[in-house]
């Protein structure tokens, strides 16, 4: 019986230190420019748990810093798609994208070809 909690007990521990509180990833997030960064990294941000939230206009690629005890990635995508951005595995709703401003209308070619644009002139 003894061995029986002594092993129960070290599997908890286990289990509650195998959680990083710093885990870093990185995900693709849809958008067009720096309203859409601000949109995205806020999103991020207002989960809990999410410590940094830097979003890359030109890379479309989010780098995260955020502590596993409190969140995980599905959280924070499902967050950020209900802000109207889609992720590679989670799609925004069609509501949800609606809300976008017109310039960040990252499904639109047209759009995008005008940020192209602008990019070009800088």
């Amino acid at each position: 019986m003894k061995q029986i909690i002594i092993v129960a007990l070290m599997l908890i521990s286990t289990v509650t230190f195998a959680q990083n509180k710093n885990a870093r990833a990185s995900l693709e997030v849809d958008g067009v420019c720096m309203m859409c960064k601000q949109r995205i990294e806020k999103a991020s941000l207002k989960t809990k748990g999410v410590k940094s939230a830097v979003w890359n206009v030109k890379t479309h690629e989010l780098k995260l810093i955020f502590d596993e005890r409190k969140t995980d990635l599905e959280t924070i995508q499902k967050k950020i798609a209900s802000v109207g951005h889609d992720t590679k595995t989670l799609k925004a709703t069609d509501e949800a994208y609606a809300t976008v401003h017109p310039c960040c209308k990252y499904r639109d070619e047209e759009v995008i070809d005008n940020h192209k644009e602008e990019k070009a002139e800088d």
